[in-house]
């Protein structure tokens, strides 16, 4: 059998030695087109190649692109794991010519690939045409000797390719292969096209028109060719199997999910661990390229994906987390082609356990208030939108995993209630959201940009220079002068100054010329590469063409490079410290501080900050020298450079190297980087990890500064432990004992005091008096400023004492009350602790309280009725 694996360098090693540039996948998060969710064809990474705003060193590329259809125009996800070929995640092979070579080789190639390389019968294909496209059925003829009965022309926009309403179009090709005659289903354009006989295997697009305005086409001067042939469905004919699911990965994977759920493959689980199968590999995939669960865009996305696979696993009866587990087998059948998947194991398994850990609390809680609000129902009425909208807007539950709860029952959800409820948030959102107010000047930078062109940027080299004046912005406007007083933004031809980027403010300083002094607070990037010094004119007026002397703040400059050259090696000592899985998410290089957002499932232990503390500080004690080299980004990542996800890089980037070099790296810290950086590791002076926090789920956060602010932290430091130690009347090295056996007593203390107050509550050593109301016994106590989490030990005591009967409890603590009332287990089919606490809430002005029939608690805000609090229990019974 040949495997998913081979046919997959079968296919890309057929095109290499055809003149073709084997590119790599590019990330599942286009960086090119804002339109798109996530990557949903082999074209995309070359889409601006196509449009002529991008050159490739190369006319012809194949690629197997990975590929996520999930959310957005294209959504496979409601009917991944019922169908044979609907997938969430798949491989889209292709070879692309941009300009190059056009239908004849085009069709020759997927020819001679299917039929000689793979060895596919030719009786067993037919194609299909655009209706008017007669020179490819002409070349099919030729080229394949299909006969015209094999060759179908379809008159409708399947075979009509756009990439929008205006741009690059043309008609398709696409090669169907046929299972067979006792396989149901019909030829393409019939009407029974949509049976399992004949499967699409690979689309032939020629790009030979440009369309604008819609309807309107003219011929390119230089046609290009797009083909995709999906990797699973050529795969499943390769293996004779007429089902994705049937084929070795996917096979794999399913057994993977029967062994950790201990549930048939084949069984009345089929579904689900076809699933589990495929939303593991969506999964692991867009965590490897940097998306994480979160509340809205990709992130919501991952996570309703995740949840599905979750909630299936939850079906066939696991208790514990186990999507987790399943990755190291997706690893073994993929990790080869795709290496990320390698490096980011240790993030997706833990990013998945967390999530997942995360899903089982909130499904309880979720579902339990389902059941409260489908118990309020009648037979067949919907569950109210508000309702599911609470559900996702509070725990967390996608619509789709409502209604799921509901099949098979008589309730189905509002669903136009809920997107009522939805759009009302979304309104509440917009409203309070200003806008930025810069479109103005925006299209001022436009004009700037269209004129002059780039700014050079000079500051790697100075921090001082010559410059000219080329344009000014007053208020949004364009101006020739501005004098003494006036905030202005001010374009040079040539500067210094490093405009925001990669995390590293912009600088400060003075430009100055004769009778002109120019204070800048900050200086911008714009539209990529225009530099614009933002600040107030302290003397004289400048003027457009005026030549000037641009001077960086030295010491604001050398305080920035020092944290920025700090985080390279902060980033460094994670990845050796916690894993390859570790990746930058976002930073701020300031003069003060930085501050460095990670990919990392957990908080990091005190010991494993100390340590990587300490690795910095030993990486700047060797004070090795920092050099930087430009090379293409392929050299740079073949020396191990890192290139942080979601930058887009130009043919030739800027490496950054730092520390003494190792075995197989020129350096300790390699990095993609545009930023300014010191001379030496030693120029950063001490390194100080001031903070370590969540920003989100599977994002740490770590705050820490350098040199002399480093130096003031940790003086302050130790004059703070000095304190500490002084109030213990220890030494500063005793402290931690002295202050861990203090907190110990307090805790003795702690438990202590609360026996007491719960025996004294409880009345004393002879025990609480019980009084019979219509012969059931019945416990009250006004137990004063007990605290209100001490309640429920204390009436579970004295449900023991009364035997059989009701105990009802109010406390005033911290100007609050609290109410308990606890029924004995033969009792609660008469009385409900959750209405007798609600009955006692409400006598003190309170609303609701929650809890079980043997157990409830709630609140009131009027202290003075406590002890109407407990009569209005004593009335309830009677």
């Amino acid at each position: 059998m040949t495997s998913t694996n081979d046919i997959r360098a079968t296919f890309l090693d057929y095109f290499a030695a055809n003149g073709h540039q084997i590119v790599p996948s590019s990330s599942l998060v286009p960086r090119n087109d804002p339109t798109l969710l996530f990557t949903n064809a082999g074209m995309v990474q070359f889409k601006n190649v196509f449009t002529g705003q991008e050159t490739r060193p190369y006319a012809r590329a194949t690629t197997a692109q990975k590929v996520v259809r999930a959310g957005g125009k294209h959504n496979d996800l409601d009917n991944v794991g019922y169908t044979a070929r609907h997938h969430t995640f798949f491989e889209m092979m292709g070879n692309f010519s941009f300009g190059d070579y056009f239908k004849p080789e085009a069709i020759e190639f997927a020819w001679n690939l299917i039929t000689r390389n793979f060895g596919l019968p030719a009786e067993k294909l037919l194609v299909t045409v655009y209706a008017e496209d007669e020179d490819a059925a002409a070349l099919w003829r030729k080229i394949a000797g299909l006969p015209d009965q094999r060759i179908i022309r379809i008159g409708t926009s399947d075979n009509f390719w756009r990439m929008g309403d205006t741009g690059p179009c043309g008609p398709c090709s696409e090669i169907f292969y046929d299972h067979g005659p006792d396989v149901p289903g019909g030829p393409p354009g019939s009407p029974d096209e949509d049976g399992d006989r004949f499967v699409e295997i690979w689309n032939l697009v020629f790009m030979q028109f440009f369309e604008d305005p819609p309807g309107v086409r003219s011929p390119l001067p230089r046609p290009s060719i797009d083909t995709g042939m999906g990797l699973e469905r050529f795969a499943a004919i390769m293996q004779g199997k007429r089902d994705n699911y049937d084929t070795d990965t996917m096979r794999a994977l399913i057994l993977a999910s029967a062994e950790v759920t201990g549930q048939d493959p084949d069984g009345p689980f089929r579904a689900s661990h076809r699933v589990v199968a495929d939303h593991l590999r969506s999964t692991s995939f867009l965590i490897a390229d940097g998306v994480l669960p979160s509340k809205d865009g990709r992130g919501y996305v991952l996570r309703r994906i995740m949840r599905r696979a979750m909630r299936h696993l939850h079906m066939m009866g696991t208790k514990e987390t186990v999507f987790h587990r399943l990755v190291p087998a997706l690893v073994r059948q993929m990790g080869a082609a795709y290496p990320e998947l390698v490096q980011a194991e240790a993030l997706i398994r833990e990013t998945m356990r967390g999530e997942e850990e995360r899903f089982k609390a909130m499904l309880e809680r979720g579902l339990t208030l389902l059941s409260d609000e489908t118990a309020k129902l009648g037979d067949g009425q919907k569950l109210p939108g508000d309702v599911a909208f609470k559900l996702y807007d509070t725990f967390g539950f996608p619509l789709d995993l409502t209604q799921d709860a509901l099949r098979g029952g008589s309730h189905e959800v509002d669903v136009a209630g809920f997107d009522a409820a939805m759009q009302v948030q979304r309104e509440r959102a917009r409203a309070a959201w200003s806008g930025s107010g810069d479109s103005a000047t925006e299209t001022v930078w436009f004009e700037a940009r269209d004129t002059f062109g780039a700014t050079e940027f000079l500051g790697y080299a100075t921090e001082q220079a010559d410059a000219e004046i080329q344009a000014i912005v007053s208020k949004g406007q364009s101006v020739t002068d501005a004098p003494a007083g006036t905030e202005v933004a001010l374009l040079l031809n040539q500067t210094p100054f490093y405009g925001e980027s990669g995390g590293q403010v912009g600088d400060t300083g003075l430009i100055t010329a004769p009778g002109l002094r120019i204070a800048v607070t900050d200086t911008q990037k714009r539209l990529g590469d225009l530099l614009v010094h933002s600040g107030t004119v302290i003397e004289g007026t400048v003027r457009v063409g005026q030549a000037v002397t641009a001077t960086v703040d030295h010491e604001r400059r050398s305080a920035i490079r020092a944290h920025h050259s700090a985080t390279h090696l902060l980033h460094e000592a994670l990845r050796r410290r916690l894993g390859a899985h570790v990746t930058q998410k976002g930073s701020l290089n300031a003069p003060d501080r930085l501050r460095f957002d990670i990919s990392q499932p957990r908080p990091l232990t005190p010991e494993e900050i100390a340590e990587v503390e300490a690795e910095v500080n030993a990486r700047i004690r060797e004070n090795s020298a920092v050099t930087t080299r430009p090379m293409s980004q392929e050299e740079a990542v073949a020396q191990g450079a890192m290139a942080l996800f979601g930058e887009k890089y130009g043919d030739e980037v800027r490496v950054v190297f730092m520390g003494p070099a190792e075995e197989n790296r020129p350096a300790w810290s390699i990095e993609l980087c545009g930023g300014t950086h010191v001379n030496r590791t030693g120029d950063i002076g001490l390194f100080r990890i001031t903070s370590e926090s969540g920003v989100s789920a599977g994002i740490r956060r770590i705050e820490a500064v350098t040199g002399k602010t480093a130096e003031t932290a940790s003086i302050a430091t130790e004059q703070r432990l000095a304190q500490v130690a002084a109030m213990l009347r220890v030494s500063a090295a005793e402290a931690p004992e002295r202050l861990a056996v203090i907190l110990e007593e307090r805790k003795v203390m702690e438990r202590q005091i609360s026996d007491l107050q719960r025996k004294l509550a409880s009345g004393g050593d002879g025990g609480a008096s019980t009084e019979t109301i219509n012969g059931i016994g019945f416990i009250a106590r006004n137990v004063g400023d007990l605290p209100a989490r001490e309640l429920k030990p204390l009436a579970d005591s004295l449900r023991q004492q009364v035997g059989s009967g009701v105990v009802a409890l109010v406390s005033i603590a911290d100007g609050k009350g609290s109410v308990v009332v606890s029924v004995t287990a033969d009792l609660t089919e008469r009385f409900d602790a959750v209405e007798l606490v609600r009955a006692a809430s409400a006598a003190m002005g309170g609303k609701g309280g929650g809890g079980r029939r043997d157990m409830a608690q709630a609140g009131g805000p009027d202290v003075s009725q406590a002890d109407a609090a407990l009569d209005a229990v004593r009335k309830s019974l009677t």
